[in-house]
């Protein structure tokens, strides 16, 4: 088998060189990175990522969350996992129980026995400034997703989504059809994503002098059958709504399904939107208006950042210039779950 050394000598560098094209260290030249992946192609060579991690190289990126949403963490892993093997990295996927206590040591455990890079945090660890202080004591990397509309902090890289101007937006909407009764399904309020989500519906109804209604304000889980048991009681109330804004796709599916059943017609009767277009929102019937959150895309960016960190340190310029943040807002998708108000 072909080893670095045959493959730095063919290529005509060090051996040192050829570890540096091979982590993808950015202070290479693009002449002799194109160099060194010509011998190692030519050679057929393996890295021997054992060894790498022996040395202190770590080359797994783990994914840490807990969320209910399987179609969320499947486009998660996706985006994660693409860029990992663009940038010469192996996923680890890690779900871990936010309620189950001591999270920061069982994280900490983590990176030091499975020889974890960095670590990608979704919500609700994401938002925990606990969780995170614990890991910067521990000097241990990590990107957070979480959402936002800038970066709270410089204690690491965060990719943020814009729940909230995407949620007036979808609130705009609704009102530029002419309803004004809109009730809101929110998801898990421990989520900042529902936090922010409600208050863009609230502040768009506010900026048109509509007094938000409590009654139309609905708490429960990021489900189908949450979605579908609230819309239901919606639906049986003395003034029932003229459109509903539900908080994911998965509630606002619940939403179809519960009108289907009280023999509402959706759009004529009721207009439903929901948030993140999973294929929740082009499976159901009527398609869904819904927000576009292109999750794959949040986390390649979230682990591309990361993985720059990890680098950055590793070639110990603490001074230089890279990009530490990255935002992105979902946009609307107008699809056949709504209309406009029918006198």
């Amino acid at each position: 088998m072909a080893t670095i050394k045959d493959v730095a000598k063919l290529a005509g560098v060090s051996f040192k060189t050829v570890s540096r094209v091979i982590n993808r260290e950015l202070s290479v030249g693009e002449e002799l990175r194109e160099r060194v992946w010509m011998a190692i192609k030519e050679l057929d060579y393996q890295p021997n990522i054992s060894a790498r991690q022996l040395r202190g190289g770590a080359s797994f990126i783990a994914f840490i969350y807990d969320n209910p949403n399987s179609h969320y963490v499947i486009d998660m892993q996706h985006g994660i996992l693409s860029e990992c093997c663009e940038q010469g990295f192996e996923l680890l996927i890690h779900p871990v129980h936010a309620s189950g206590g001591a999270v920061a040591e069982k994280l900490e455990r983590l990176v030091r026995t499975s020889h974890i890079a960095g670590l990608v945090l979704t919500p609700p660890f994401s938002e925990s400034s606990e969780l995170i202080a614990a890991l910067v004591r521990q000097n241990v990397h990590f990107v957070r997703i979480l959402s936002a509309s800038a970066a709270p902090d410089d204690l690491g890289p965060c990719v943020f989504v814009d729940d909230f101007q995407a949620a007036f937006d979808i609130t705009e909407f609704l009102l530029g059809l002419g309803h004004r009764h809109i009730a809101f399904l929110g998801g898990d309020m421990a989520h900042r994503s529902s936090v922010e989500r409600l208050n863009g519906y609230k502040v768009a109804l506010e900026q048109h002098h509509i007094p938000a209604d409590e009654q139309l304000v609905l708490e429960g889980q990021y489900s189908f059958d949450s979605g579908a048991e609230r819309t239901h009681k919606l639906l049986q109330s003395h003034k029932p709504p003229s459109a509903i804004f539900a908080s994911n796709d998965e509630i606002a599916a619940g939403a179809l399904f519960a009108a289907r059943i009280e023999r509402v017609d959706v759009p004529r009767a009721l207009s439903i939107v929901g948030f993140e277009d999973s294929p929740f929102s082009r499976q159901s019937w009527p398609k869904l208006t819904t927000a576009h959150q292109p999750n794959a895309a949040i986390a390649g960016q979230a682990t591309r950042l990361l993985i720059e960190d990890i680098r950055r340190q590793r070639r110990d310029c603490t001074d230089e210039a890279v990009q530490r943040n990255t935002g992105f807002s979902p946009k609307l998708i107008v699809r056949d779950s709504t209309c406009a108000v029918i006198p």
